[in-house]
C-alpha cells in the first residue's frame, strides 16, 4: 500500500521540488497538495515543468485531510504557530520551514528575535541533515527541514569538527555565494531583473540567522557566516577559512572526509589536481539532492579552506525532506532522488 503525502505550500520553489521528487517516488501516492493563491488549478499552472506528470490540482489549506505524512513547505512561522492542527493530521510530520530547526528557545529569541510560538515542540523534531541524524531520523515522526546555507556550511566543516582537527579558539569565517531562487517565488524590490541581474551582492555580511544551525550542528561556536548573493538561479557554494589544532599533510585531510563521507550517498569527495571542475561546483549539481565537498590546504599558514556545494532548492531543501521521509518508513534513502544533473547545464 501506499503511503499517502500531502504538501502544505506546494506552489513554491521548495514545494514545486517536493512534487518533482515525489511524483516520481514508487512508495508514494501524493493525496493533495494546497495553495491559497492557486487553489483549484492544475499544480502545472505554477509548476510548468510537470506538466503531462499529474493531473492534481491545488486545494485550499482549510481542505487538508488526514494523511499519513504531511509537509509543511509554508512561511516561516506558520507551521508552529499551528502545529496542533498539523499533528492532527498525520502522524509523521516534516516542516521544511526554519521554525523548529532550533531546539534551544533562548537561541531561537536571539536569532529571530521573537519569542517562539510553541517552545515546548522544539525537543519534538530532529533536525533533517541525514549526515548527521540518520539514526535519530529513522525514529523520528517530527522532522525539521535543514537551511540551505547552513547545509552547505554544516557538510564542509563536519569532517573537521569530527575528527577534531579544528582550532576552536581561533574563528571559523563562512562565505556563502546563493542563487536568486533562495529568495523565494515572490518578486521584491530587490529580486526585479534590472537589479538582480549580474549582481555580486553582500546580502547578509553579519547576522544571517543560519548561524545557529551550524553552531547547533557542530559543537563550534566561533562561527562568522557572511552570504553573498551571486549570477545563478539555484546553487550554493560555502567557502570556510579553517585553522587547525596542528599541522596535517592533505593525506591526513583525506582521511577525515572519507571517514566523514565514504558512506554516504548523496556526498561527493571532489578534491582534484586539474581540471575545472576539480573543485565542488554547484552549476553541475541543479535539480540533484547531492553535495560536492572538497578543501584545499595552505601548509604555511595552517589555514584549511573547506568547500561545499549543493542545489539550493535540493540538498538545502527538498532533496534533504524526501530523503528523511526515506529514512523514516525504512526505504532505501536513495529512492525518488536518483536524479544526477545535466553538464553542461
Amino acid at each position: 500500500m501506499s503511503t499517502r503525502v500531502s504538501i502544505a505550500g506546494a506552489s513554491g520553489y521548495v514545494g514545486g521540488e517536493l512534487l518533482r521528487f515525489l511524483l516520481r517516488h514508487p512508495q508514494i501516492e501524493l493525496a493533495q497538495v494546497t495553495s491559497e493563491r492557486l487553489a483549484g488549478q492544475f499544480v502545472h499552472a505554477a509548476l510548468p515543468n510537470l506538466r503531462g506528470h499529474t493531473a492534481l490540482r491545488f486545494s485550499p489549506l482549510a481542505t487538508l485531510e488526514p494523511c499519513d505524512v504531511l509537509i509543511l513547505a509554508l512561511p516561516h512561522g506558520s507551521a508552529a504557530r499551528d502545529i496542533e492542527r498539523w499533528k492532527s493530521l498525520a502522524p509523521r510530520v516534516v516542516d521544511c520551514s526554519s521554525d523548529f530547526r532550533l531546539h534551544d528557545a533562548t537561541a531561537y529569541r536571539r536569532w529571530y528575535h521573537a519569542e517562539h510560538p510553541a517552545p515546548e515542540w522544539l525537543s519534538r523534531f530532529v533536525y533533517g541533515l541525514p549526515e548527521l541524524n540518520r539514526e535519530r531520523l529513522r525514529a523520528a515522526r517530527y522532522v525539521s527541514g535543514v537551511g540551505c546555507n547552513a547545509t552547505a556550511v554544516n557538510l564542509a566543516l563536519l569532517p573537521l569538527a569530527q575528527a577534531g582537527l579544528i582550532d576552536t579558539a581561533r574563528p571559523i569565517i563562512a562565505e556563502v555565494k546563493v542563487g536568486s531562487s533562495e529568495g523565494g517565488n515572490q518578486a521584491s524590490s530587490a529580486s526585479h531583473h534590472p537589479e538582480r541581474s549580474g549582481v555580486v551582492r553582500s546580502f547578509a555580511p553579519v547576522g544571517h540567522r543560519h548561524t545557529a544551525e551550524i553552531q547547533q550542528a557542530t559543537g563550534l561556536e566561533q562561527i562568522h557566516l557572511s552570504i553573498t548573493a551571486v549570477e545563478l538561479v539555484r546553487g550554493a557554494l560555502a567557502t570556510c577559512h579553517v585553522f587547525l589544532r596542528e599541522p596535517v599533510d592533505d593525506r591526513r585531510l583525506w582521511k577525515a572526509f572519507r571517514a566523514a563521507y565514504a558512506e554516504e550517498p548523496f556526498v561527493r569527495i571532489v578534491h582534484e589536481r586539474n581540471g575545472a571542475y576539480r573543485h565542488p561546483e554547484p552549476k553541475i549539481l541543479a535539480g540533484t539532492n547531492y553535495a560536492d565537498v572538497g578543501w584545499a590546504l595552505d601548509e604555511e599558514t595552517g589555514r584549511v579552506v573547506t568547500l561545499c556545494a549543493i542545489d539550493n532548492l535540493g540538498k538545502g531543501a527538498a532533496g534533504s525532506a524526501v530523503q528523511c521521509i526515506n529514512l523514516m518508513h525504512g526505504w532505501d534513502e536513495g529512492i525518488g532522488l536518483d536524479f544526477w544533473g545535466l553538464h553542461p547545464a
